[in-house]
């Protein structure tokens, strides 16, 4: 069963580059222009991470995968559990590329909550307000953008039960490895899912 499971995976991330992909100028226009009519002109998306819970603390370094939740989890950018957005997005490729042109035109960027810091590519909430209007307003703003963001989060999550609580102690490197391509395997599928109009429905039952 492991055998096939793992060729099985191998199958899908063979698909990644095709089904987790960029948006290209044209799509970007498309969205950009979706987001202006929510008040956020040149806005092409939203940033975040996601936790997923670990049912065991694993066996080496376990303390480093202790959330701000009092869970162990990992996080979906390929981090351990207690690291930061931020942090995250820091050590994912991106980062590097966030100026680049083959990414923005001229204006755009994405919206992170206050888990980030503002970039020249990235809007985020305050994270004080100190009572200052303007600045609550703004941040009241971003929240109902985003709200969008943990719906797909949401789906993710019950669509693909496995991603609420990975149930497997983590012993060793390839064990860590092969959670995270399960965890990758299931963001290709959602997404194959979703660009071919397969519509979630509130009574659709979960894939384990």
């Amino acid at each position: 069963m492991v055998n096939y499971t793992s060729r099985v995976m191998t199958g899908l991330e063979s698909t990644m580059g095709h089904e987790i992909a960029w948006s290209d100028r044209q799509e970007r226009a498309i969205k950009s222009a979706h987001f202006t009519e929510l008040s956020f002109p040149g806005c092409i998306g939203l940033v975040d991470g996601t936790l997923v819970k670990l049912s065991q603390r694993p066996r080496d370094d376990g303390e480093t995968y202790f959330d701000r939740k009092s869970n162990y989890s990992m996080n979906v950018q390929e981090m351990l559990g207690n690291c930061h957005d931020l942090t995250c997005l820091r050590r994912y490729s991106l980062w590097g590329r966030l100026g680049s042109a083959q990414l923005f035109d001229n204006g755009q960027y994405l919206l992170g909550d206050s888990g980030y810091i503002p970039l020249d590519r990235i809007v985020c909430s305050y994270k004080r307000t100190n009572g200052n209007v303007d600045k609550v307003d703004f941040n009241a703003c971003i929240a109902h953008v985003r709200v969008c963001n943990e719906h797909c989060i949401g789906i993710l999550k019950v669509r693909w039960h496995s991603l609420k609580e990975i149930r497997t102690q983590l012993r060793k490197l390839a064990e860590n490895v092969y959670v995270i391509r399960w965890m990758c395997c299931c963001i290709i599928l959602h997404n194959f899912l979703i660009w071919r109009r397969d519509e979630w429905l509130e009574d659709d039952h979960p894939i384990p």
